[in-house]
């Protein structure tokens, strides 16, 4: 652990609440603030997920997102608000973590992830967590991360449902073999049209609010060491029936 993860007196207070859990406690907390977590999207998704990283302490967060704020947005991106109309998304949030958590440093991003910057995005954080919008980029960053050996905390809403799962192809499983990737699950990216976005079929504002604490709280798990993560599982959520349902999938065999 370095000097620099070491709490001073007001984080001791600040993360009080994680520091008496048996779970986490001082050395999960200072991981937390040694981490480095870059987040695709500052959206529907990514706001939960920068607010509940930046109230945890996570050291530094990157976020990626080349969209400005606009009016329709608020309805379901808590991050930003009425006064941050017209600015962009990077900077918006970087002024709300600033306002939660001074202590965590923000790096702005501004552009869009594709297959030109997404290996050098990865290679400067520990992981990385996808709310990205479009299948291109998620099947981009999903291929980024595997290469790189990152784990990744990648989840999708619907109207009203939702998927969740983690990444680690780059790892096996206990019996020895090896993590399924993000191709396991979707091999193939769907034809450009296929699937209406959010602004043709509508979202449910807090069914993102949702999702995105359990991404944020998967990424905080995977920094401390707590419990088990998602890694071979895909978690699905139907807002409709208030159902969880989890399935397992596996690494496709080649050929």
């Amino acid at each position: 652990m370095t000097s620099s993860a070491n709490l001073n007196g007001e984080e001791l207070e600040r993360y009080a609440r994680h520091i008496v859990l048996r779970d986490i406690g001082g050395p999960g907390q200072q991981k937390l603030k040694a981490a480095k977590v870059l987040v695709i999207g500052a959206g529907g998704l990514g706001s939960p997920v920068i607010a509940y990283l930046a109230a945890a302490g996570v050291g530094v967060i990157g976020v990626v997102d080349d969209d400005i704020v606009s009016l329709s947005n608020l309805q379901r991106q808590i991050l930003h608000d009425t006064p941050s109309l017209g600015v962009a998304k990077t900077e918006s949030a970087a002024r709300q973590v600033t306002r939660l958590n001074p202590n965590v440093k923000v790096v702005q991003h501004h552009f869009r992830l594709d297959e030109t910057n997404a290996a050098d995005m990865v290679a400067d954080y520990d992981i990385v967590a996808d709310g990205s919008d479009n299948f291109a980029t998620r099947y981009c960053i999903a291929d980024a991360c595997a290469a790189a050996g990152k784990p990744l905390v990648t989840a999708a809403v619907g109207q009203f449902d939702a998927s969740l799962t983690m990444l680690k192809p780059y790892e096996s499983d206990a019996s020895g073999n090896p993590n399924p990737r993000y191709r396991d699950i979707f091999p193939d990216e769907p034809p450009q049209g296929m699937v209406p976005t959010c602004a043709e079929a509508g979202i449910l504002g807090a069914l993102t609010g949702v999702i995105g604490s359990l991404q944020a709280l998967e990424v905080i798990k995977e920094i401390t060491g707590t419990g088990t993560g998602l890694v071979g599982r895909l978690l699905l959520y139907d807002a409709r029936d208030t159902r969880f349902d989890t399935v397992r999938y596996h690494r496709r065999k080649q050929g």
